[in-house]
C-alpha cells in the first residue's frame, strides 16, 4: 500500500518523460553494443507509425487496448491495489463478447453494443472474485489474480474447442452486427483495421476521472487506497471500497478485450500463451502516474513503439526485444524514481 502510494507521487509528467529518454538511451546503447545503428533504428520506428495512413491506423488500433488495460492498472494502484490479473480478465472480456456476438441475433448497433458492455461485465465479474477474497477473507490480490490469470486462459481455450467449435482450434468469425469495424474509418486510414473502440477507449478514461474525482465513491476509494484504517475510522467502507475497485477494473479490462476481439481479430483462438496486452497496462500506468491523461499519453507512446518496433526489424535488422528492454527499463526508472535522484544532483551542482 505504502509503495503505491510512493509511486503514485513520484510519477510526475518531467519524471515520465526522463524516464522515457533513459529508456530510449539504454536501448540506443545496447544497439551500439551489438552492432546496430540506434539513430537508423530509431528514425525508422517513429516514421512507420506516423508517415502512411496505414501505419497510423494500425498504430492507433495498437494504443486502444493499451489504453484500457492501463486504466484497468492504474484504477486499482490509486484505490491501493495491484490488480495483476488484468490479463486474466481481458481474456475473458474477449470470451464474453464472442460468446454474445456468435450466440445471439440482435440488430446493428445493438448487437456490437450489448457485446461490448457484456464483455465489460464478464471482466467486471471475474474480477469482483478476488476482490471478495482480499476484502472478506484478506487474501493477497496478487496471488488471487495470478492463478485466476491461468484459469481464465484454459477457461478460454476449453470453452473454444468444447462449446463454441467442434474441436477447432478457432470460432467463426463474429457477424457484421457485432463488429466494432467502421468502412468509413478503415478507408480513411488507409484500410487498416483500426476500430470505433479508440473512441470506447477515451470513454473509458473520462469516465475513470469522473469516478475518483468527481463523484462521493471516488472520493472514499481513494481514501481506502491511502489508508485503509483512516479511511475506516471515517466511517467509510473499506470492503465495500475493495470490491467496487476491483470490479470496475476489471470491467476497463473486460473492455480492453471486448474491443479487441470485436474490432481487430473479430474471432476467438486457442491461445498457447498470454497477449501480453494486460501486463502492458502495468508498464503503461505507472509511466502515466495513473492518472486518465497520463495513461492515454503514456498508451500512446507504448503503442508507438509496439508498432513502431517491427518496422525498426526490417530497417535496421534490431530484434524486437530490444524494444522490450526500452520498456522495462523506463518501469525501471520510474519505480527507482532516478529522476528526482538526477534534479537533486544538479541543484546541488548549481549551488
Amino acid at each position: 500500500m505504502q509503495l503505491l502510494s510512493k509511486i503514485n507521487k513520484q510519477a510526475s509528467l518531467l519524471a515520465a518523460v526522463i524516464s522515457v529518454l533513459m529508456g530510449m538511451l539504454i536501448g540506443a546503447v545496447m544497439m551500439l553494443v551489438a552492432g546496430y545503428n540506434p539513430l537508423v533504428a530509431y528514425s525508422a520506428l517513429f516514421q512507420s507509425a506516423f508517415l502512411e495512413p496505414f501505419d497510423m491506423g494500425e498504430t492507433i488500433r495498437t494504443i486502444t487496448p493499451l489504453i484500457l488495460t492501463g486504466l484497468a492498472v492504474g484504477l486499482a494502484f490509486r484505490t491501493g491495489l495491484f490488480n495483476i490479473g488484468v490479463e486474466g480478465q481481458l481474456i475473458i472480456g474477449q470470451l464474453v463478447a464472442v460468446i454474445v456476438g456468435l450466440k445471439l441475433d440482435l440488430p446493428p448497433v445493438i448487437h456490437v453494443t450489448v457485446a461490448v458492455m457484456a464483455g465489460a461485465l464478464g471482466g467486471a465479474l471475474w474480477a469482483a472474485i478476488p476482490g471478495l477474497l482480499k476484502a472478506l477473507r484478506g487474501v493477497h490480490e496478487v496471488i488471487i489474480t495470478i492463478m485466476m490469470n491461468f484459469i481464465a486462459l484454459y477457461l478460454a481455450n476449453v470453452t473454444v474447442r468444447e462449446w463454441l467449435t467442434s474441436g477447432a482450434d478457432s470460432t467463426a468469425r463474429i457477424p457484421e452486427s457485432a463488429s466494432l469495424r467502421w468502412e468509413f474509418l478503415s478507408d480513411l486510414f488507409g484500410h487498416s483495421r483500426i476500430h470505433l473502440g479508440i473512441f470506447v477507449a477515451l470513454l473509458a478514461a473520462l469516465l475513470m476521472y469522473f469516478i475518483l474525482w468527481r463523484t462521493t465513491l471516488g472520493f472514499e476509494l481513494r481514501a481506502v487506497g491511502l489508508n485503509q484504517h483512516a479511511a475506516e475510522y471515517a466511517g467509510m467502507g473499506v470492503k465495500r471500497g475493495i470490491i467496487l475497485s476491483m470490479m470496475i477494473s476489471g470491467g476497463f479490462a473486460g473492455l480492453a478485450g471486448a474491443t479487441e476481439l470485436l474490432g481487430t481479430s473479430e474471432y476467438l483462438s486457442i491461445q498457447s500463451a498470454f497477449t501480453g496486452i494486460g501486463f502492458d497496462g502495468i508498464a503503461v500506468a505507472l509511466l502515466g502516474a495513473n492518472s486518465p491523461i497520463g495513461i492515454v499519453l503514456s498508451a500512446t507512446l507504448f503503442g508507438v513503439l509496439t508498432y513502431g518496433g517491427s518496422s525498426m526489424q526490417f530497417a535496421a535488422g534490431v530484434p524486437f526485444e530490444v524494444i522490450r528492454v526500452v520498456f522495462a527499463a523506463i518501469i525501471l526508472f520510474v519505480a527507482a524514481n532516478v529522476a528526482s535522484w538526477l534534479m537533486q544532483k544538479l541543484k546541488a551542482v548549481k549551488k
